[in-house]
Parts: structure tokens; sequence; C-alpha cells
């Protein structure tokens, strides 16, 4: 099936979302103090890995040389906060989302049209992981999504631009059952923390350096955003939420593809449950 991170963007119709307005603001208001820090000093944190997660090399204060970011370095982050802001305003709209698909591991997926954007899918569940190791997983370490997720043949990140923006290249999996066959995607990738949440958006970019490839359908994602949300301090638990905006492009029927992508998320849920259960037994 597609591959099913960034591609996917997931809105709320249920009471402990509905604030999903504030949500918006407050992300928004984020995303303005970054580009304004990244606009003055442009300061790339460099990220360690560790098996228990993410350590900063942090210099000293007078160690600190301000670098600022080239033109098209902060063409990129604005391409993905706008591609966030856009996510967030489609999430806030909580009317017209129809019910498609209730499974038993408490995953829900809606489906709306949106004007501009077409049909696009959400999901809603509760995954048994923390904030941070979800963060860690879809975006520091998504390069290595392939080693769980069977959807994806390969992600590569072509650009790393600021802390916390990336450019991916991303190939889906040729595997049986998949309907729509495989794509690739060029995308721009953004993440934003705050408190107990972590926003991850983005959509399809164009590079003249990077063309369309030989053999592959590319696949446009439209503006997408991830909400991971710590369900409660003390349990480890996180609420997923995620919207599927894709335009797989090709010549295949509507009806083929509003079948395709609702199942491509829940492979993709499924996949990582199971990552994250394997995870935790070797922990």
């Amino acid at each position: 099936m597609l591959p099913a991170v960034v591609k996917l963007c997931c809105g709320i119709s249920y009471p402990h979302l509905r604030s999903l307005a504030g949500l918006q603001r407050t992300a928004v208001v984020v995303i303005g103090q970054e580009l304004t820090h990244l606009q003055r000093w442009g300061q790339v944190q460099h990220q360690k890995r560790t098996h228990t997660g993410l350590k900063y090399n942090e210099p000293k204060p007078e160690a600190i040389t301000p670098v600022p970011l080239k033109e098209d370095q902060l063409c990129y982050i604005q391409q993905g906060q706008e591609a966030m802001r856009k996510a967030l305003c489609m999430l806030e709209d909580t009317q017209g989302w129809k019910v498609e698909v209730t499974e038993s591991e408490g995953d829900v997926i809606c489906s709306k049209v949106v004007p501009g954007a077409g049909k696009v899918f959400r999901l809603e569940t509760v995954l048994e992981a923390s904030v941070d190791e979800l963060y860690d997983l879809l975006f520091v370490r998504v390069e290595e999504m392939h080693q769980w997720n069977p959807s994806v043949e390969h992600i590569k990140v072509l650009k790393h631009v600021g802390p916390e923006t990336i450019v991916t290249h991303e190939v889906s999996a040729s595997t049986g059952g998949n309907l729509i066959g495989q794509r690739d995607f060029l995308s721009v990738r953004h993440s934003c923390k705050q408190k107990s949440s972590v926003y991850l958006g983005g959509a399809a970019i164009q590079l003249e350096s990077f063309p369309p490839q030989a053999g592959f359908v590319r696949a446009e994602d439209g503006p997408t955003c991830i909400i991971i949300q710590a369900l409660d301090e003390n349990t480890g638990k996180s609420r997923f939420t995620w919207l599927l905006n894709v335009d797989v492009k090709g010549w295949l029927p509507k009806s083929i593809v509003n079948q395709a992508l609702p199942r491509a998320q829940l492979d993709f849920t499924r996949h990582l449950r199971r990552h994250l259960t394997a995870n935790a037994t070797l922990g």
C-alpha cells in the first residue's frame, strides 16, 4: 500500500479534540516564533542518537556563531510551515466528516470532500508509545521506516533545513494487494514541538535537480499534518491523529483510490503497533 506517514494527516470529530481551533492558534504562534528565530540566527542543532532517544550537543553560549540561512532554505521552511497551517485549518472544520471504518483496535477513519483538495481521510487512534518515541520514529529516524513498514521501499532525506525541516524522497513498495501501484513522492516535512504535543506537517514540492524518476508515477501530497498528543503523563500512551491528503496521479478510477487510501492508513498503524510492541519487548 501507499506509505503512510506525511501523506496522512488527521482531523478529529470527537469531543476531546473539538478544541482544535485552540490547537491551531497555538501551533501557528509557535510556527511564527520558529521562523523569526531561524531568520535571525539560522542555527542548526546537531542531533545525536542514543538507544534511549535524542540528545543534543549544546555548545556554550560564547561558542555559538550565527549562521544565516540561505534564501532557498527559508523557502523550504516556509513551505513546510504553510502546509502545516493549511492542514490544521482543514482539521479545525469538524463539520461534514463521514465515518468510513471503525476497527477493534480503536482506529476510526472518517472522510470528507474538501474544496481544492478532493476527498481526504482522517484517522484517530491511541498508541502505546510516548510523544517523544513517536516523534523519533516518524521524523528523526524517518529513513529507517522501511525496516518496520513493508509499505515503504525507501525514504531518503535529501536536505536538512534548519532544526525542524527536511526534504525527502520516498518510494512506496511493490507489495501484493497494492491497488494503486508503486509511487514516488518528493516532499518537504516540518515538525513543531510544544509542551506535550508534536505536529508533523508537509506537502509535495518540486525540485529541478530531482525530477520524476523513470518507472514511477510521482504522486503529490496535499497539505498534511500528524498530531501526536500525550494521553496521560503516567501511561506513556499517545493520541495519534492523521489526515490522508494525497493525489496519487495516474489513471486510476476514484472508486479504487478511495478504497486503497484508508486501507493504507490501517496498514500503517498495524505495522507501527507491531514495531512498538517488539521494541517494548526488547526493552
